[in-house]
């Protein structure tokens, strides 16, 4: 091996730290000198341009009619008082206008359907990506008010039994059918297994065996004869909780007479 210096090595090497990776890096060591040495703040740059990568789209992949969004993490379910700067956000693409939505229009659909099959397709798009899109969202997206989006999605779900993955389901936050009644209704009503059930609304197993343990165990209290308030007591849970399952016992059993 030649012990001969590389001169082409030493002048031109360097060059190949001329990194966005480095700039960062180097940034973060200067105006946080306390936060580590060389190799913690080069992961902070490795981390920053992580999230920057995903969150932005070239030219060449949106297509028209596409809009990216930020959706919240599906896998990321609320905490108590948590805001949205503190929760994880995911970039989704979404078609907010495809040639179906021209053609429905040039139909003269009614605008009730339009704005259904929109926001089921734009909720769907950003559950298959990882996200959760609020009422909010779509009534932002859409152009309307957040009120008559959960109208008429509310609407839908209980006219199909089904639901609609967005975070007023899935996560229990704002305006939705509560996604107990249509797990419960599916297992016990339409006798479909627990792991039917989670695939058809959108949920985990576990969390499925979640809500039909809590349901049977709200139902043998009612059985005990126990008044809500002390079935409250008993199951350490909250009255609007007790009352909400009570109400699916009775829709059960409506059904079975």
């Amino acid at each position: 091996m030649s012990t001969k210096p590389d001169f082409l090595r030493k002048k031109f090497g360097p060059l190949r730290d001329k990194t966005i990776e480095n700039a960062l890096a180097h940034r973060i060591a200067k105006e946080f000198p306390r936060i580590g040495g060389p190799r913690i703040c080069r992961l902070c740059a490795e981390m920053i341009l992580e999230v920057v990568r995903k969150h932005i789209r070239s030219q060449e992949h949106i297509k028209h009619g596409q809009v990216l969004w930020m959706a919240v993490s599906a896998a990321n379910p609320p905490r108590h008082k948590e805001r949205i700067s503190d929760t994880e956000l995911v970039p989704v693409l979404l078609d907010v206008s495809t040639a179906d939505d021209v053609q429905e229009r040039i139909d003269r659909c009614p605008t009730s359907q339009r704005l259904l099959h929109r926001a089921v397709r734009l909720c769907e798009q950003a559950h298959r990506q990882g996200g959760l899109l609020s009422n909010c969202d779509l009534a932002e997206l859409l152009n309307v008010d957040d009120s008559r989006i959960a109208q008429v999605l509310v609407e839908h779900e209980r006219q199909t039994g089904t639901l609609v993955p967005r975070r007023a389901t899935l996560h229990d936050v704002g305006t939705g059918l509560t996604p107990k009644r249509i797990i419960c209704w599916k297992r016990f009503a339409e006798g479909k297994e627990p792991h039917v059930v989670a695939r058809e609304t959108y949920h985990s197993l576990e969390a499925v065996d979640r809500y039909l343990g809590q349901y049977d165990r709200v139902r043998h209290c009612r059985l005990q004869g126990m008044t809500p308030e002390q079935t409250v007591q008993t199951l350490a849970c909250s009255l609007g909780l007790v009352r909400q399952y009570l109400a699916i016992d009775d829709l059960l059993k409506r059904h079975d007479t």
